[in-house]
């Protein structure tokens, strides 16, 4: 009786938390039986350490890498290091840099060697102060040289003008720079010495005021006497060394001399022999080189030339040897003499060299390929038994002749099927056509109203015409951006082609940002021409982790080499010989294999000219340049992109395009070419990925009107112009300008007015949306040979200026 009315607890009860007993160190110490995991010893002893302990780790660090920061001072322009690199850049037309290099080579116990590899260079030898200086002179107006001799540079000296700075060609030159990385810098400042000492005081602070914006902590250095241009170099020599991570770990030089040796077949391809100082990482024989502006070479052998600035003044007949080394590539004797001294470091192994190979060479008949039945025999003969015709034709007409003559019925049904609709859409391509009709009407009409009469010369300019035609071509780019941003992606459908045929290559998307879309679906026939990772990020990772840990064979930092570059052209030479900087860079694996490189851009703010997608464009990337028409997409953390028509100047954008593949981190330069030569700067951003498998989405957007609205339903009209396009798009979603969703529920009549039915009453005003999808693929037009810009229009003012005439 008391157990059958005892309490039971109702579902109300209290339940309290379960004792953790087994969590504290104690009882797992106890469980362990004095066994200690070995992953878990290390973290333990980190979290155990005092505050003591932790202070000196702190410490230790902080000295580890302090160290660090002055043996790199210590190695570079040491006798163990390469010499320090200056570049001299000029930023104004009114700075010369030879009053300043002179003051620079009057120093006192130094040995002045004139550098006969670049015009206007020398070396600085300083055997008091254990330093060597290689001072280089960038050509001024040469925007390729400077950019060259910026990736190689160890530090960059600024002339500037006393009063204004720099010019607008300084300006542009500055952004380059800044957008590609940049080194170590000073600034120069030359010349003032004419003004009173008040004024020249006035004038410093004014001139500082306005670098601040460029160089918010920079200290200006006059430059008018030798003690200053002690306390320059000084500068230069003690300065913290800011790195650039793409030539950081990869082998680069600059070429202090070269000569060329034409092979035996032909005088136009040769060896060429470049010496000068490995900086950076070990080089390596068997890895490639690029030659940067000339493309990837690989490595015969690797010479050991004496040291043409060696520090030991003892060493004269090496010094002179290798003075003679320098120029003298048609010069038996200097040749001789340089034969005699030179020790060969390296010889190329063939079963360890990199190859040259950079696309696949694809197979046509490695996919699956069956022999077709008898059935299909029969259909295909069938087929083309009735796409024969009879045709009038004259007499003696051949077959083949015949095949191209169109019966008036036919000439208006035959269609292009190369239909592609990457470039251009189609409207646009119509109202290209009825322009060009109707100026070819108003040519014929002119013709025929035309009379004989006397010009004056100053109205038949042909360039002042020639501008006016750029003009015009300008202000309808200008419109096309200007009705992209007002319509995005929005067409008009096309009334003499059935839109089932015209949109055939477009699908329609639940969402575009949940709807699954494959990857390796349709893919193009130059994807089977490329390399893909199957994980480009880890190889990247263990690459790099590679190149940090393990010490590679080769020729060390600061060696002084040649190095015999193979099946190089003569025109590599040429350009050496006109005074143009010869800067190598060696490769990484797979870096000279084609992919797919995706770059992550913003515009320019000194550009404001329409670039459209496809528009060949110029590419500085790292230490690569080459040509290429790249597709513009939006930069989102789906796993679909949607295309955009034009590089937008508010938004950062990802730019796509075919070429080799180089491991980020690496800066990117975007520029256009004007009709007269001059390159523009319209965007600079880095590599975000080599993703071949990046979808971007190509979309199109039809409109059509409400015709009569009821609560939840519509008739819609404009949008189609047939019944058999409406039943096609029929499963589509339909969406409107103010929100509403809905779809097609039939077709009414047969001039593509359809009933619709939506989520809510439409408004009067509003519009109906029809997206369609279609991937889209970057064009083949890679081209690594990029020419030479004309040199930038020099004028007074700070502001680079985008629309300048050429003299």
């Amino acid at each position: 009786m008391a157990a059958a009315g005892a309490h039971r607890p109702g579902p109300l009860k209290q339940q309290n938390k379960a004792h953790k007993g087994g969590k504290h160190s104690g009882s797992s110490q106890r469980r362990a039986g004095g066994r200690v995991p070995v992953k878990a010893q290390p973290r333990r002893r980190l979290r155990d350490l005092n505050r003591v302990d932790r202070r000196h780790q702190a410490l230790q660090l902080r000295r580890q890498r302090k160290e660090a920061v002055l043996a790199e001072k210590r190695s570079l322009g040491s006798r163990d290091g390469p010499p320090h690199l200056v570049v001299v850049v000029l930023l104004h037309s009114r700075a010369a840099a030879h009053d300043s290099l002179r003051l620079l080579q009057s120093q006192d116990s130094a040995v002045v060697r004139a550098d006969e590899g670049t015009a206007g260079g020398f070396a600085l030898l300083c055997p008091r102060l254990k330093q060597r200086w290689r001072f280089v002179t960038a050509p001024a107006g040469d925007l390729h040289a400077v950019l060259d001799l910026a990736k190689v540079a160890d530090s960059l000296l600024f002339i500037l003008d006393s009063v204004e700075g720099w010019d607008s060609a300084g300006e542009h030159c500055l952004s380059c720079l800044f957008a590609q990385g940049l080194p170590s810098y000073a600034l120069a400042v030359p010349g003032g010495t004419d003004l009173p000492p008040k004024k020249r005081i006035d004038a410093r602070k004014k001139l500082s005021k306005s670098i601040e914006k460029r160089f918010p902590e920079a200290k200006l250095f006059p430059l008018n006497t030798e003690q200053e241009s002690s306390l320059l170099l000084r500068h230069l020599s003690s300065q913290k060394q800011r790195h650039l991570a793409f030539r950081d770990r990869r082998a680069h030089l600059l070429a202090h001399a070269a000569e060329f040796v034409p092979s035996q077949d032909s005088h136009l391809v040769g060896t060429l022999k470049v010496s000068g100082f490995v900086r950076g990482q070990t080089l390596s024989v068997n890895s490639l080189v690029h030659i940067v502006g000339h493309g990837d070479f690989q490595l015969s052998q690797v010479d050991a030339p004496p040291d043409p600035l060696s520090l030991n003044p003892r060493v004269v007949k090496g010094q002179k040897r290798s003075q003679d080394m320098e120029v003298q590539d048609d010069s038996a004797n200097g040749a001789d003499e340089m034969e005699e001294d030179v020790k060969v470091l390296m010889r190329a192994d063939p079963s360890k060299q990199e190859s040259l190979q950079s696309e696949v060479v694809p197979d046509p008949m490695e996919g699956e390929q069956t022999w077709p039945t008898e059935e299909e025999l029969q259909e295909a003969e069938d087929s083309l038994k009735a796409d024969r015709r009879v045709v009038k034709v004259p007499k003696g007409t051949s077959k083949y002749q015949a095949a191209w003559i169109v019966d008036d019925g036919e000439e208006g049904s035959e269609k292009d099927d190369d239909d592609d609709d990457e470039d251009d859409d189609m409207d646009d391509l119509m109202e290209e056509a009825v322009s060009q009709e109707g100026e070819s009407s108003e040519e014929e009409a002119g013709e025929e109203e035309s009379e004989t009469m006397t010009v004056s010369e100053c109205l038949r300019d042909d360039q002042y015409d020639e501008k006016m035609e750029e003009d015009e071509q300008m202000l309808e780019r200008y419109k096309q951006e200007r009705m992209d941003e007002m319509f995005p992606d929005e067409v008009d459908t096309p009334r003499d082609v059935p839109a089932r045929v015209r949109f055939q290559k477009y699908r329609g998307l639940k969402s575009f940002r949940t709807s699954p879309w494959d990857p390796k679906e349709n893919l193009p026939r130059d994807y089977a021409r490329i390399f893909q990772f199957q994980d480009f990020s880890r190889t990247r990772k263990n690459l790099f982790r590679q190149i940090e840990k393990e010490e590679a064979e080769g020729a060390s930092v600061g060696w002084y080499v040649t190095l015999h570059v193979c099946n190089v052209p003569v025109s590599v030479m040429e350009s050496f010989k006109e005074g143009k900087p010869l800067v190598l860079f060696s490769l990484l694996p797979h870096e000279q294999k084609m992919s797919v490189l995706n770059f992550l851009v913003r515009r320019h703010p000194g550009n404001s000219e329409p670039v459209r997608a496809k528009e060949e464009l110029i590419f500085h990337c790292g230490f690569r340049r080459f040509r290429a028409s790249p597709l513009f997409s939006q930069h989102t953390s789906a796993d679909k992109h949607k295309l955009e028509r034009f590089l937008r100047p508010d938004a950062a954008l990802v730019v796509t395009v075919y070429a080799p593949i180089t491991f980020p981190p690496a800066s990117v330069l975007l520029f256009k070419q004007r009709s007269n030569g001059m390159h523009d700067l319209i965007a600079t951003g880095s590599l975000l990925s080599v993703d071949p498998d990046r979808i971007v989405i190509k979309r199109l957007v039809l409109s059509g009107h409400p015709f009569k609205i009821f609560t939840k339903t519509a008739v819609v009209r404009y949008m189609f112009f047939n019944r058999e396009d409406v039943m096609w798009f029929k499963p589509v979603e339909l969406r409107t300008k103010w929100g509403r969703r809905g779809h097609i529920k039939e077709p009414l009549g047969t001039h593509g007015h359809m009933k619709c039915h939506f989520d809510g009453q439409l408004k009067s005003q509003d519009t109906v949306l029809l997206n369609l999808y279609k991937r889209v693929f970057p064009k083949w037009t890679y081209d690594p040979h990029v020419p030479e810009p004309v040199p930038w229009v020099r004028s007074e003012s700070t502001l680079p200026e985008q629309e300048v005439e050429m003299e």
